[in-house]
């Protein structure tokens, strides 16, 4: 019974710093943004911002999992929250007095320390749950659901956060602001931690991050897709939009643009998460086989890919900005993300699934290695389909690589 309790209170402990880092996270991604913006950035430039953040998540989740592999879940945890608080404080460093390619430059390092912070904790989380949820009827589904669509939620109100704060008190304040509370949480969840994570064994070699599943492989190649799919549009074209539509130009009118569409944004990843949490609901897991499960990733994966090439064609009978396309691409940005959400959790599931608790932090790692080169993908093309085709090149795009993740998906086997 001891065992449970402990398992149980490490998990929710491990969620508590998940969310942490997540809300501080999806607030400082609405700050950069809207921000860069604001000053003039391209849509290319601020594409650029976030590079590296995308990049480093590559290497970070490679060489993540052998780390926890062989010093323990709780350390790459902990790593992951102490290396966010030093890229936030970094970033109060930047000299408004630099130019745009100095300061392109230096965020992009600062936010590549941001990616490395992401990565150590979503490994961690994600690893822990194979590790502590209790064993059949269904509970690993719900556990990495509960997870994974709460995350997403508390992300979806950091976006809403930075926005109100970029307002209210200016980007060096609420950057000092989000640090501070960091530094809290770490320090707390450090303190009550309590037993449950393994502590690693010394014996782990990195060349065993490498896996030789053909599911897992192909699992990741289709998460790579999934999330570039995801990202392709809503890193940069969405918002920019978005701006061109809500904004006059005026000071006040900046400010209100700001918190409108860091409330859209909110609003779709908190929907995204909550959706993420009830997938197992949605698809009746607990009814179905690990082969069920598998041949409804395809299915979903099938029907996310027509949505962003329908809102693509309405885009180019639009011709612009115009109030009923806006309407119909709000709908249409929303029914994206309820079949994506399905997807991605379904995707969660299915890799812990796969994998076995010897080499959970490996194939967790290699796994989000390749979400992490799906976003990396999803970033870049977002800034240049915007920058040389406008909203409907990004959503085409999207409908491209959606169809890819689904071609990956439908040759999984049990």
């Amino acid at each position: 019974m001891t065992e449970k309790v402990n398992g149980l209170a490490a998990y929710m402990a491990v969620t508590a710093a998940y969310w942490a880092f997540m809300l501080t996270d999806g607030a400082l991604r609405m700050l950069i943004l809207l921000h860069f913006h604001s000053l003039g950035f391209s849509a290319i430039q601020l594409a650029y911002l976030f590079l590296l953040y995308e990049a480093m998540g590559i290497v970070t989740n490679l060489s993540a999992g052998w780390i926890a592999a062989r010093f323990g879940l709780s350390t790459t945890l902990y790593a992951g929250l102490g290396v966010q608080v030093v890229a936030l404080l970094a970033l109060t460093q930047l000299n408004p007095d630099w130019g745009i390619t100095a300061s392109v430059i230096f965020v992009m390092i600062v936010q590549g320390l941001s990616g490395v912070a992401k990565d150590l904790s979503k490994m961690s989380s994600k690893s822990a749950v194979k590790l502590l949820a209790p064993e059949g009827d269904g509970s690993l589904f719900r556990w990495v659901a509960i997870l994974t669509g709460s995350k997403n939620a508390v992300k979806g109100v950091g976006f809403l956060l930075g926005a109100a704060l970029l307002a209210t008190i200016g980007f060096l304040g609420a950057i000092y602001v989000m640090a501070a509370a960091l530094v809290v949480i770490l320090i707390a969840v450090a303190v009550f931690m309590p037993a449950g994570l393994p502590t690693g064994k010394k014996s782990a070699k990195f060349t065993e991050v490498w896996s030789k599943d053909t599911r897992i492989n192909r699992l990741s190649l289709a998460r790579m897709f999934l999330f570039g799919a995801r990202d392709v549009w809503f890193v940069v074209g969405i918002p920019i939009y978005f701006y061109g539509v809500l904004s006059d130009g005026s000071h006040d009118g900046n400010r209100a643009a700001f918190f409108q569409i860091g409330t859209f944004m909110a609003c779709w990843i908190i929907g995204y998460g909550l959706v993420q949490g009830t997938a197992p609901k949605l698809i009746n897991a607990a009814q179905k086989t690990l082969t069920d499960v598998t041949r409804a990733a395809g299915h979903w994966g099938l029907g996310l890919s027509f949505i962003p090439f329908i809102l693509a064609g309405l885009a180019i009978v639009a011709g612009g900005i115009a109030d009923w396309y806006t309407v119909t691409l709000i709908a249409g940005l929303l029914a994206f993300g309820f079949v994506f959400a399905v997807n991605s959790s379904v995707h969660s599931y299915l890799i812990l699934a796969f994998t076995s608790a010897e080499r959970v932090t490996m194939d967790v790692g290699f796994y989000y290695m390749s979400n992490a080169a799906g976003r990396l993908l999803g970033t870049l093309l977002s800034g240049l389909s915007f920058q040389f085709g406008g909203l409907p090149l990004c959503l085409a795009t999207a409908g491209a690589m959606a169809f890819a993740s689904w071609l990956a998906v439908r040759r999984l086997e049990v």
